[in-house]
């Protein structure tokens, strides 16, 4: 009999924001944005456990509060994926793949969560998993976009419009999804890694992997999900979760 697949979920979420300042705990109809991402991944029916990652006691204690399980770790982290590496080593439990839940992105479906984990269990040979879902937005540097080859291996990764329409009008593109898949083994070595010169230039966590070597291979989801980088984003989420069908279950 096979052995169950064993999964953890972690949030990463950071108090400093730059453009949003404190947006974690910003509230969308009377619940603090990262507590909106930790109730909808609860609903997922593939973790085995979940976590939000926080680097801060303000964070911390406002979402025990709300009955959210929670990690401390080190404000010197560059990004949430080593912030997540802190959290799993801390956790000293084994686990066959971790799941980076950006802690920004507060209309999250559980369904696509399901549908990385299961898609990584299909391919576990594979470091690393990432989604992409369809869209037709130009010129918007808070979107990553995603090139991928006929395998679905991730090629590159880039805030600006690629491919480039140089021949060719381009009617859709491929948007980076803050559901990322990890193998334990990749995720330690991307967090043991130095920073890497396209990350630097992009400013995009993922392209360190491709630097190093690791592995990306990568599904398309359909339906949507944004994360809230702007004030205008947040403004977007309040009017969106009113009339989300996953908020009316556990507000």
């Amino acid at each position: 009999m096979n052995q169950k697949i064993k999964v953890i979920g972690l949030i990463p979420t950071r108090l400093n924001s730059s453009r949003l300042p404190q947006k974690a705990l910003l509230l969308i109809h009377k619940i603090p944005l990262v507590v909106h991402t930790y109730r909808r991944a609860k609903m997922s029916k593939k973790l085995d456990d979940l976590f939000i990652c926080c680097d801060d006691k303000k964070i911390y204690q406002t979402v025990k509060r709300y009955g959210a399980k929670a990690i401390m770790t080190s404000k010197h982290h560059k990004n949430g994926t080593e912030r997540i590496n802190e959290a799993y080593k801390k956790i000293k439990k084994k686990y066959d793949i971790v799941i980076d839940i950006q802690g920004d992105e507060p209309l999250i479906s559980p369904f696509h969560i399901d549908q990385v984990i299961n898609f990584h269990k299909k391919n576990l040979e594979t470091d690393i998993i990432l989604p992409t879902l369809k869209i037709k937005v130009k010129n918007n540097t808070n979107i990553v976009k995603v090139i991928k080859d006929k395998k679905n291996f991730v090629l590159y990764l880039s805030r600006g419009n690629v491919p480039f329409e140089f021949k060719k009008r381009v009617n859709s593109y491929n948007k980076h999804l803050s559901i990322v898949s990890f193998r334990p083994e990749s995720l330690e070595k991307f967090a043991l890694s130095s920073k890497t010169p396209l990350e630097k230039i992009e400013d995009i966590e993922l392209l360190r992997a491709l630097e190093i070597g690791l592995k990306i291979k990568s599904l398309n989801l359909n339906g949507d999900s944004f994360s809230v980088d702007v004030p205008e984003d947040f403004e977007r989420a309040n009017t969106v979760m009113a009339k989300d069908k996953f908020f009316k279950l556990y507000k």
